[in-house]
């Protein structure tokens, strides 16, 4: 059996680093919780080349006494503790110690602080955990701390470290909590000497989400509260608003940025038969509640709470979420699409070319634009001048499916090979109808009508057919994109779209443009909280792009970048689902007679790319059953 030692201090601090800080965001964190803890009501926050190489806070909080300054780098050395019970009402964002030793064993770190009303300050510069220098220094009240070379002496913690991009990305999000959960501290951030955030400190929860979110908390519904001696204050957004992911949902419990299941589960439930399926709720929400009712010492990170009662936490969220919902109305405008212009440089004497059929009818996707002129115009030959089916091929296709055994309703068929026009008849003989069954001769199918606008009914032989339009569409659609193995075919926009994100989406996003290229995108950079389309891919609709991206973003955050097989599935799944025709729009005959024609012609056509069935199938013995015949 091995011995049994006792690690050396820097062994110890190494493993509580590992805890603490897995990243510059990590940091980050434990920093400002610091400087609001210390009574900031100014707070800065700058990095460099993600926060890997440079990292600096400065708050005018109260600042420390020299022997406090140095003291604070020992490992379990708080001022915000005393005895065993304090730790059953903690009232403030750090208490455990950990932090700065963590960060000092892991670094190189520079102090300056002077306490407020004293002459001079102290500086401390520390490597690795021990203190390197020491000296009296004139500097303003409060405390700036500025961290070198993360992981300088840790090589293992240093490789699982993203680029530069994505981990600036999860700093400016780390910010963002804070200045949302300490309204009334005024936080500006600076990456790489360019300020990216800046919130007035008013004290207004609305303010600092208003300057992180923009115009988009406009249209946010607010949420007051109380609930058991428990008040719940944020904003919610409207259900017709939802997103295509979790990542704006955002949750505080006494000032403290959480995830919580509960919390999530209880705001869910509030949108539950309001929402799509699919789409989730964005939010921002700030829970208080008596210290005693909550444990938040369950987590090395303080990211994760435990409540005394959680059924009364949820009822509150709940409640408190389906009130705002009732109070708020959320009727949307009709969004018209605005006519397609003539190109200016046509010729004057020649009249623009007037649109085919199928392109008349308004607020509609066209199918046809997947087929070129002349498959077309063949096709719709072909409608035109079809022979009607004789008695004889009738009597055939009958007595055909009547031996055949009857499909069961709502599950996948597999279908005969189909022919939209009808064989020439054949010579009549002594035994006309055995020598036709001996043929190798297909049903006819008849398109009957549409059903909500959304299923079209087809008849063959003794069988009914109901096509989901638009499962159908957007699984033919899937099959041509993903049959490409180039990239996807890109249109430029004339009018870039704006897509706000939370930072970590965007850098999600801009540490991935390769792969965007490759999916038909093309990004730009507005600000910390915003992408620019500049090129989307060319069956995808502007307005579907913004959620489209969204969803990608959600899906590399998630670790699907490792497969970008994978990812590049996932987006062709959105975009033939936003190209498809819409269940409920009005679609031209024509449109769906060749739709019909692929379903039925195609075996492989079961499924939509997300798995709900394409086409069921009723039997006119089936049928008959339901009316007693």
């Amino acid at each position: 059996m091995a011995k049994i030692i006792q690690l050396s201090p820097h062994v110890a601090n190494l493993i509580a680093a590992g805890e603490v800080v897995e990243r510059p965001a990590s940091v980050m964190k434990e920093l400002l919780e610091n400087a609001v803890d210390a009574g900031a009501t100014a707070v800065t926050a700058e990095i460099r080349d993600g926060g890997m190489t440079f990292l600096r806070v400065t708050d005018n909080g109260c600042g420390m006494l020299p022997e406090d300054a140095k003291n604070a780098f020992l490992r379990h050395a708080t001022s915000k503790l005393r005895t065993a019970e304090d730790l059953a009402a903690i009232f403030t964002m750090g208490f455990r110690g950990e932090a700065l030793a963590a960060i000092a064993s892991v670094s190189r770190i520079d102090l300056l602080t002077k306490p407020t009303g004293a002459l001079s300050g102290t500086s401390i510069c520390l490597e690795a955990g021990t203190v390197t220098e020491e000296s009296e220094a004139g500097c303003p009240e409060g405390t700036t701390i500025i961290v070198r070379d993360l992981f300088y002496n840790t090589p293992a913690r240093m490789k699982f470290m993203k680029s530069d991009v994505v981990e600036g990305s999860r700093v400016a999000a780390a910010v963002q909590l804070q200045a949302i959960a300490h309204p009334q501290v005024a936080f500006r951030f600076l990456r790489d000497g360019k300020e990216v955030l800046s919130t007035p400190g008013t004290g207004k929860l609305l303010d600092a989400v208003y300057s992180i979110y923009g115009k988009e908390s406009g249209k946010m519904a607010q949420v007051e509260s109380h609930w058991e001696g428990y008040s719940l204050t944020g904003f919610v957004s409207r259900p017709t608003d939802a997103r295509p992911s979790r990542n704006m949902q955002t949750f505080f419990v006494n000032g403290r940025p959480v995830k919580s299941r509960l919390m999530m589960a209880a705001l869910e439930e509030a949108y539950r038969n309001r929402i799509m399926v699919g789409k989730f709720p964005a939010c921002v929400l700030q829970l208080q509640l008596p210290a005693t009712a909550v444990d938040v010492n369950v987590h090395p990170a303080k990211t994760e709470v435990k409540f005394l009662n959680e059924k009364a936490v949820f009822d509150c969220i709940h409640y408190g979420v389906l009130g705002a919902l009732n109070k708020t109305p959320d009727r949307p405008e009709v969004q018209f699409k605005s006519p397609v212009q003539p190109l200016s440089s046509a010729p004057a004497h020649s009249a623009p070319p007037a649109p085919p059929a199928h392109k008349q009818s308004s607020n509609q996707q066209s199918f046809f634009r997947t087929m070129t002129s002349a498959e077309y115009q063949a096709f719709t030959g072909a409608i035109q001048n079809a022979p009607k089916p004789s008695l004889a091929a009738a009597a055939a296709t009958y007595a055909a499916v009547e031996q055949s055994a009857p499909a069961v309703l709502h599950e996948p068929v597999t279908l005969p090979p189909v022919f939209t026009a009808p064989q020439p008849e054949p010579v009549a003989t002594e035994e006309p109808q055995q020598q036709m069954l001996d043929m190798p001769v297909a049903a006819s199918w008849r398109y009957v009508g549409e059903l909500y606008r959304s299923y079209v009914i087809v008849e063959q032989g003794d069988d009914a057919f109901l096509i989901d339009k638009h499962a159908a569409h957007e699984r033919i659609l899937f099959d041509k994109l993903k049959e490409n193995p180039e990239a996807i075919t890109s249109q430029a926009l004339l009018t870039p779209i704006p897509c706000h994100l939370d930072p970590a989406a965007c850098g999600a996003l801009l540490a991935n443009r390769k792969l965007l290229d490759q999916l038909g995108f093309e990004i730009d950079t507005l600000g910390e909280n915003t992408v620019v389309l500049r090129q989307i891919p060319m069956d995808l609709e502007e307005a579907d792009a913004a959620d489209a991206i969204e969803s990608l973003a959600s899906d590399l955050l998630a670790g699907k970048r490792e497969n970008p097989a994978s990812v590049r599935d996932t987006l062709l799944h959105t975009v033939a689902c936003k190209a498809a025709i819409k269940a409920g729009w009005h679609t031209d005959e024509k449109e769906l007679l060749v739709l019909i024609e692929q379903v039925m012609a195609r075996e492989d056509l079961k499924y939509c790319p997300h798995g709900r069935p394409i086409c069921i199938t009723l039997s006119k013995k089936q049928l008959e059953k339901q009316f007693k015949r």
